[in-house]
C-alpha cells in the first residue's frame, strides 16, 4: 500500500507482457495426447487387387516389425463389413502397438520410433505413407470427414481441373515448414473396358439393343441358372465366362450374338469394344465436386500453418472462375469452436461483473473485484509458454473457470474488507486486516483450481496400463 505505482504498474507491465507473448502461442483446436501407439497409412494405386494388397502390406509389416519398441502389428484395407470406415482397396490402416515405455531403447522418444519406422517402410516401394495415431485419426474421421489435421477441398466442376490445382497445392504445402503426410484424394484415370453399342448396325441386323447387353452381363457378370442346396443353405449356381475370356478385349470383341436369321455376327459388328481411362472415384459435397488435399501438422502450431498455407497458396495457386477452397480437419474444428468461444468469453465475463454489481450494490466495488480477471490470465498465459503449448479450446475452457476463481477470490477479499468497515474500521486498517484474514482462503482456493490442472499441464500421455492387456471397456 505504500508502493503503489510500483505494484500497478508491475501488474500492468506483465498484463502487456502476457498479452505481447499470448499473440505468438499459435493456436490448435485440442491438446494432441499421447495415446501410447501408432497408426500408420499406407496408400496404393487404385487398380491394385486384393492378392496384391495383402503382399504389399504384409511386407510393409514385416518392415515395421524390425523396430525393437513394436510389439505387434496388424492392418485392414478396403471397406469391412461393418462399414464403419469405408475405403477402397488401395488404402489401409496399418495399427501399431508399441510396448511399454521402460522397454524401449534409453533416450528413445515416440516420435523418434516414428521416424525409424519411416525409414524402414522407405525399402517397400509401391506405397505411400502417413502417419497419425488410432484414436486421434478415428476421432478426426468422424467430426470432419478428413483422416488428417488439415483437409483442403478444392471445389469445382471440371475432375481434371480440380486434380491439377489439387497438386498444385500439394507441392506449395510441401515446401511450407510443418508440413508432413501431404496427400492429394487419388481421382486419376484407373483402365475400364468400354463397349459402345452402334445403334445402326444392331438395326440393321435387326438384334436388339436388350440382347447385347444380355450378352455382355452373362458373359461378364454372370448369369444365374439354378441353385445348389447344402442342408438349410442355398447358393447360386452362376455361368459366366472364364477369367482368361474375360480379361480379353479381344475376346470379348468376338464374342458370337445370334441373329433372327439364325446366323451370328460378332460382337465387334455391333458395338465398339476398347480399353478407355475412367476416374478412379468422383467425389461430392454439397451438391458440388471436389478433390481434398490433406496433410498432418508437426513441429508447428495448427492455426499458424494454416495461415502460413493460406497465405502461400493465395500468392502462388491462381484458381478459375467456379473453383474455390475450404479448409476441414481439426482445423475446421477449431474454426467453428474459435467462433464460439467468441461469443461465449464476453458473455461468460458479462455475467461475472453483473452478478458482481448485484452483489456488493456498487460498480466501483465490482470493478475492483474484476480486475483480478486479466492478472488471474497473465499467469495462465505464462504457463503455456513456459510448456510450449500452444493456446487450444481446452485452454479457453480452462481461462473461463480462471474467471470464475478469481471472481471468487476477489469477493472473499473485498466482502471481507466491507465487513470491517461497517464496524468503523477505516479504510487503510480495513484492507490491511481483511487482507490478512482472507489470505488463507484465497490462497486455497486459487491452489484447489491450479492443481487440479497440474497433471496436464505436466504430461501428454493417456492413461494405459503398464502391463498387459488394455481393460475391456
Amino acid at each position: 500500500m505504500r508502493r503503489r505505482s510500483f505494484v500497478a504498474g508491475g501488474a500492468l507491465a506483465a498484463l502487456t507482457a502476457a498479452l505481447s507473448l499470448f499473440g505468438g502461442l499459435g493456436s490448435e483446436f485440442i491438446p494432441i495426447l499421447d495415446e501410447g501407439d501408432l497408426l500408420v497409412q499406407p496408400v496404393r494405386l487404385r487398380t491394385v487387387d486384393a492378392a496384391q494388397t495383402v503382399r504389399m502390406v504384409t511386407a510393409a509389416e514385416r518392415r515395421i516389425l524390425e523396430a525393437p519398441e513394436v510389439r505387434t502389428v496388424f492392418s485392414r484395407s478396403g471397406t469391412p463389413e461393418i462399414a464403419s470406415g469405408p475405403m477402397p482397396l488401395s488404402l489401409t490402416d496399418s495399427f501399431v502397438m508399441l510396448k511399454e515405455k521402460d522397454r524401449w531403447r534409453r533416450g528413445l522418444t515416440k516420435e523418434g520410433i516414428r521416424e525409424a519406422i519411416e525409414a524402414k517402410l522407405k525399402d517397400v516401394p509401391g506405397q505411400g505413407y502417413g502417419f497419425t495415431q488410432p484414436i486421434q485419426m478415428r476421432f478426426a474421421k468422424l467430426v470432419s470427414g478428413v483422416k488428417a489435421d488439415v483437409g483442403i477441398k478444392v471445389f469445382g466442376e471440371d475432375l481434371e481441373v480440380l486434380k491439377s490445382k489439387a497438386d498444385e497445392i500439394a507441392a506449395v504445402l510441401r515446401k511450407i515448414p510443418g508440413a508432413t503426410d501431404v496427400e492429394v484424394e487419388p481421382v486419376e484415370g484407373i483402365p475400364v473396358l468400354q463397349i459402345e453399342i452402334d445403334r445402326g448396325a444392331v438395326a440393321r441386323y435387326g438384334v436388339s439393343v436388350q440382347d447385347v447387353q444380355r450378352l455382355v452381363g452373362a458373359a461378364l457378370g454372370g448369369e444365374p441358372v439354378g441353385q445348389i442346396v447344402e442342408g438349410d443353405r442355398r447358393f447360386a449356381l452362376t455361368v459366366r465366362l472364364p477369367d482368361a475370356v474375360r480379361n480379353s478385349p479381344e475376346a470379348i470383341a468376338a464374342l458370337p450374338i445370334l441373329t433372327p436369321t439364325g446366323g451370328s455376327v460378332p460382337l465387334s459388328s455391333l458395338a465398339k469394344v476398347a480399353m478407355t481411362t475412367a476416374p478412379a472415384q468422383i467425389s461430392r459435397e454439397a451438391g458440388k465436386r471436389r478433390v481434398v488435399v490433406q496433410l498432418n501438422v508437426r513441429g508447428a502450431d495448427l492455426g499458424g500453418f494454416v495461415a502460413s498455407a493460406q497465405r502461400a497458396i493465395r500468392e502462388r495457386v491462381h484458381l478459375p472462375e467456379g473453383t474455390y477452397l475450404t479448409y476441414g480437419g481439426q482445423f475446421e474444428n477449431l474454426q467453428r469452436a474459435s467462433a464460439r468461444l467468441a461469443v461465449v468469453v464476453p458473455v461468460a465475463l458479462a455475467l461475472i461483473f453483473g452478478h458482481l454489481c448485484l452483489t456488493f450494490g456498487s460498480g466501483r466495488q465490482a470493478l475492483v473485484v474484476f480486475t483480478g480477471v486479466p492478472l488471474a490470465a497473465t499467469g495462465g498465459i505464462f504457463g503455456l509458454a513456459l510448456r510450449g503449448m500452444p493456446f487450444s479450446i481446452s485452454a479457453g475452457v480452462g481461462f473461463i473457470a480462471l474467471s470464475g476463481v478469481a471472481a471468487l477470490n476477489g469477493v472473499v477479499m473485498v466482502s471481507a474488507i466491507n465487513g470491517l468497515r461497517a464496524e468503523g474500521m477505516d479504510v487503510a486498517g480495513a484492507v490491511r486486516e481483511g487482507a490478512r484474514r482472507r489470505l488463507r482462503p484465497v490462497l486455497t482456493t486459487a491452489l484447489v483450481a491450479a492443481l487440479g490442472f497440474v497433471p496436464m499441464a505436466l504430461t501428454r500421455v493417456s492413461g494405459r496400463r503398464p502391463n498387459g492387456p488394455s481393460p475391456r471397456s
